[in-house]
């Protein structure tokens, strides 16, 4: 059903291919961006890059089932860290790495950016999946 693909040319990717290709005919979900709050809307691990990463995938999953997918089925994100050093951005993607979401391995972008929308925010991903069909027994 995902087709990931790293291209012979270019530089090999540590974690992530360089491309997932699906057939057509397939349901993708476009997930908006998963944040690092709790239930309550509470910030969680204020000032901590890879507290917040931990509950973003905490939330990205249950985006993911609220769709009927999971994170195996996550074809491409982008994760946002609010920082311009190399050794934070690097910090989120381990905790990336460990939640099995880059276990694809899927298709990112890590990008540093100067603020995101929660005051305190220091992380938030994007991801497009698949949604399994029914009979696949994934939901």
């Amino acid at each position: 059903m995902i087709q990931r693909v790293t291209a012979p040319a270019l530089f090999p990717p540590p974690t992530y291919s360089h491309a997932s290709v699906v057939e057509a005919g397939t349901r993708l979900a476009f997930l908006a961006g998963s944040v690092p709050l709790d239930g309550q809307g509470n910030l969680v691990g204020e000032g901590d890059p890879a507290r917040q990463a931990e509950q973003v995938i905490a939330n990205l999953r249950e985006q993911l089932r609220s769709v009927g997918s999971g994170l195996e089925h996550v074809l491409a994100t982008d994760v946002y860290v609010v920082s311009s050093e190399p050794a934070v951005l690097s910090t989120v993607w381990e905790v990336v790495e460990a939640s099995g979401l880059s276990s694809g391995p899927h298709s990112s972008t890590l990008i540093g950016v100067a603020c995101l929308g929660y005051t305190g925010q220091l992380v938030e991903i994007t991801a497009t999946a698949v949604v399994p069909d029914l009979e696949e027994g994934t939901r």
